[in-house]
């Protein structure tokens, strides 16, 4: 995932990240993403993964609303962070998470399996990028729902400070692209605003947002 203004390597694979986590005490907010607030808390409870869990703010907030959770990231470092912070929470919390080390532009979910698959700025080269989505649209049961998020490629035009490297970003017609026709509908397909303060200035942001729900 990437959030910040910052030089990408040409490879983020699970060294980079694991030195990225040992980096601080907490790299993200500790507070679930919005849009998985704003979309997904609606849904009933049933089945969920999670990609890119990283310090497991998505998971947790899943779990403690009753989703059975599995939660997976490259990072070991991430897993065992987000691990310590569910054992804080109430047990049955806890329980309902199975936490997964795995590099997911190579690990194939289970087919099909969940009522939610959310994965939350993954930012990956367009290869791997289509190859997850892939995997990511055939790992959602008939009737559940799949969730993207993404920093929109609108920002780079705005001037926020963004990795400079355009082929990182994409629009929702590339989600929808993993979509079999017929088989799904698209609920949500937006360049959602909004205000995220980097470097100590606070920028009007776009994050896409793909929302679709599998037919049957």
């Amino acid at each position: 995932m990437t959030h910040e203004h910052e030089s990408l390597p040409e490879e983020m694979g699970e060294d980079f990240w694991n030195e990225r986590y040992r980096s601080g005490e907490r790299i993200w907010s500790g507070r679930p993403n919005r849009h998985l607030v704003a979309e997904a808390g609606g849904l009933s409870p049933g089945r969920a993964l999670d990609v890119g869990s990283g310090e497991g703010a998505d998971a947790l907030w899943l779990a403690e609303r009753g989703w059975r959770v599995t939660a997976v990231d490259i990072s070991f470092v991430a897993l065992d962070r987000a691990a310590a912070h569910a054992a804080e929470r109430a047990p049955d919390v806890a329980e309902r998470i199975t936490w997964l080390e795995a590099d997911v532009t190579r690990w194939s979910p289970p087919t099909p399996g969940f009522d939610l698959v959310t994965a939350q700025f993954m930012h990956l080269r367009p290869e791997p990028r289509a190859r997850l989505f892939a995997g990511l649209a055939a790992a959602v049961a008939p009737g559940g729902e799949l969730l993207v998020v993404a920093h929109h490629p609108s920002d780079l035009e705005r001037g926020v400070p963004r990795p400079p490297d355009p082929e990182l970003f994409y629009g929702g017609g590339e989600v929808v692209a993993a979509l079999a026709e017929g088989e799904w509908e698209v609920l949500v397909d937006e360049a959602r605003p909004g205000e995220q303060t980097l470097d100590g200035t606070t920028h009007t942001v776009h994050d896409l947002v793909v929302r679709a729900r599998r037919l049957g």
